[in-house]
């Protein structure tokens, strides 16, 4: 069977080309359909002979015409179907199925009802003849009643079906909206960084050839590190620790001896696998707005340690803190790094900045043990 029969008999478009998965999917929806509506109406006759035989002798013609009703039953119920689907029923609002269900179920009662009537007289069942309108009547009605259960059931189980659907879509849309956040906000390396530490080394060059190649060499290790997260989620915080020591040591070269150091870390904590670049923004950020600001310098440092299920990371730096200067910045540090935790780990980790003293400035990291908030 070519991919033109598939897309006629199992009602694909051009625009949605068939795959494996889409037929074996449409078969299996299709002889579910049918188990249950074969299944349905079987057991819709069997429970009514059942119950009219529990009070008299069911001649054989009028069997018969149950049997008939059921089979009637399946060949118009399955025409409603098809007549829902063409005009896209299952999409409408509530407000406007219910009564396009009430008329349709009446209309298909007293459709399905003109061959049993006639099945019944060539059958010769008798009938009633004292009160023909009223028995007609009250078939009409009990085989509407039959399609409106019908109907509920149908929209209901498409009801749900389309809940879930919509449910899955959601949730793949949402992950990749927080990949594509992710991906793009680990991703910023300060320009200005760049910019400033390409033209420290270029004056070196002349001045210090061999520090000038160390940074050179270090430069190429952040680069690289920057390269690396686009095809990673997570690093260790030694190698994070590496990476802002290498920028550090770059900022030395512009800053002199206005800029000074420490890197702590126990063996614990460095084994502790964190979002690439995050204390990286937050100490960039620091020397942003506090050290460049001082004219004489200051000093950066980093503390990380274990503490029950979480790492801490502490960043000091000397300068102020100010809540207004940060909210009317133009920067992305802190920002970047609340959106990135949010993200990635829910309420579980934590950010925040203080003035621990008259000239320093503490930046505390909460990030819990290989936790995530899913």
């Amino acid at each position: 069977m070519n991919t033109a029969i598939l897309n006629t008999k199992l009602n694909f478009s051009k625009d949605n080309p068939v795959t494996k998965s889409d037929v074996l999917d449409t078969l299996k929806r299709n002889n579910l359909y049918w188990i249950s509506q074969t299944s349905g109406w079987s057991l819709f006759v069997i429970v009514n002979l059942l119950i009219i035989s529990s009070f008299e002798t069911i001649p054989l013609n009028r069997i018969a015409l149950w049997i008939l009703l059921g089979i009637y039953g399946i060949i118009f119920s399955h025409l409603y179907r098809l007549y829902i689907k063409k005009n896209n029923w299952t999409n409408l609002t509530l407000k406007k199925i219910i009564p396009r269900i009430l008329i349709a179920s009446f209309v298909v009662g007293l459709i399905i009802y003109v061959p049993v009537f006639i099945s019944g007289y060539l059958l010769e069942v008798e009938r009633d003849s004292q009160h023909v309108t009223a028995a007609i009547i009250s078939s009409v009605l009990n085989i509407t009643s039959v399609i409106l259960v019908w109907s509920l059931i149908y929209f209901a189980i498409h009801y749900f079906e389309n809940s879930k659907k919509a449910e899955i879509e959601t949730l793949i849309f949402e992950a990749a909206v927080k990949d594509f956040e992710l991906k793009t906000l680990k991703a910023q390396l300060n320009p200005h960084f760049m910019f400033n530490a390409m033209n420290s080394i270029r004056a070196l060059i002349e001045e210090d050839p061999q520090n000038a190649k160390d940074a050179i060499t270090k430069l190429s290790n952040l680069m690289r590190y920057t390269l690396k997260i686009e095809r990673t989620e997570i690093v260790s915080l030694s190698e994070e620790l590496k990476t802002i020591q290498d920028y550090l040591d770059l900022e030395k070269i512009r800053f002199e001896e206005r800029l000074n150091y420490k890197l702590k870390s126990t063996p614990e904590a460095d084994r502790v696998e964190i979002p690439p670049m995050m204390v990286q923004t937050l100490v960039e950020n620091g020397i942003k707005h506090g050290i460049s600001k001082i004219t004489q310098g200051g000093e950066v440092n980093v503390d990380a340690r274990v503490s029950g299920s979480n790492l801490i990371i502490e960043i000091r730096n000397t300068g102020k803190f100010d809540e207004e200067a940060l909210k009317n910045s133009s920067g992305f540090g802190v920002s970047n790094t609340k959106h990135r935790l949010s993200l990635l780990y829910g309420e579980n980790a934590s950010l925040s900045l203080t003035n621990e003293n008259h000239n320093t400035v503490l930046t505390k990291l909460k990030i819990p043990i290989g936790g995530s908030k899913q």
